[in-house]
């Protein structure tokens, strides 16, 4: 039988095709505002074709939901780090913002692969409601992630453009309301998966002492 090459499976070329969309994104940040939003939004919004990819031609890996997860991860503290520099007051809440967000969910994870699961949107329905709400409703994914990802860069374009229209400002508000939810989702996460890890060890120390009595 010969064996399947993981790396070629389509979800993980659509992974691919995001990486090189967010390193395009990357580069022209502090030249091109529009391509490189435009480049970086796309990147984000192929997350959910390879995740229906994965599902339609059963191929889904552990090793995509890692590429998954670091795409996603990377190309939002690339985008804070640019904010950063054009933002330089706020650069202690941009850090926060990716720590939270960084630590969250390589916890979130960590804790779901070692459980079991092939990705961390694999999550036990009788956990967090908040949590449970949030990964088995695709359309509150999808504004949850696309929401805090625009806010984001519309604080990248309002650098760039002198008098914003009022909708710009409402659009922007908005989005800034989704990207504290999100944040607030995060911690979740942390608390959860600390959690989650704390009833693994406690579990396997328990299994320890049992087996030297």
């Amino acid at each position: 039988m010969v064996q399947e090459n993981i790396f070629l499976f389509v979800p993980n070329l659509i992974g691919y095709a995001r990486v090189v969309l967010a390193l395009v994104a990357f580069y022209l940040l502090p030249c091109c505002p529009w391509p490189a939003v435009f480049c970086y939004l796309l990147s984000g919004l192929m997350d959910s074709f390879d995740g229906h990819a994965a599902r339609a031609l059963n191929q889904s890996t552990k090793f995509g939901a890692m590429l998954d997860m670091l795409t996603d991860r990377c190309a939002t503290m690339c985008l804070l780090v640019n904010l950063s520099l054009l933002y330089p007051k706020y650069t202690f809440l941009f850090q926060l913002s990716m720590c939270l967000d960084i630590a969250s969910h390589w916890l979130h994870l960590h804790s779901s692969v070692i459980q079991g699961s092939a990705s961390h949107k694999t999550i036990d329905l009788s956990g967090n409601p908040i949590l449970r709400l949030y990964y088995t409703s695709k359309p509150v994914l999808f504004v949850m992630c696309m929401g805090n990802e625009l806010f984001f860069c519309l604080l990248y374009i309002l650098y760039h453009i002198e008098q914003p229209a009022a909708w710009f400002y409402c659009l922007h508000g908005i989005c800034g309301i989704i990207c504290l939810l999100k944040s607030g989702i995060s911690l979740l996460h942390l608390i959860t998966a600390s959690k989650n890890m704390a009833a693994l060890d406690a579990a396997e120390r328990e299994k320890n002492i049992t087996k030297k009595e």
